[in-house]
């Protein structure tokens, strides 16, 4: 049994980033280039890289939290004006009451 060249590579940038708001144990420790087996063994020892929850018989890892351990941050290129709409607005408040 060989492992395909993405289980052995975390994710790319464009890969984190497309990911779903939670993610499997498998899917975030592929994130970090750690193997099924491991991710698991990590998951039920606590000491795993990031904040596991437990769902039934499950495992799952917010994916806000995978990133911020990463350091990986979306482009903000889109919101770049709308990531602070109240100075705008404060300031046309501001002129026209003048």
């Amino acid at each position: 049994m060989t492992q395909s060249s993405t289980d052995q590579h975390g994710l790319t940038r464009a890969e984190l980033l497309a990911l779903p708001a939670s993610v499997d144990v498998v899917t975030a420790g592929r994130a970090f280039a750690i193997g099924r087996t491991t991710a698991y063994a990590l998951a039920r020892s606590g000491e795993f890289p990031c904040e596991v929850i437990r769902a039934g018989k499950s495992y799952r890892v917010i994916t806000a939290d995978l990133l911020r351990v990463l350091r990986v941050a979306p482009d903000n290129d889109d919101a770049a004006g709308s990531s602070h709409p109240a100075a705008p607005i404060e300031n046309a408040s501001l002129t026209s009451a003048n």
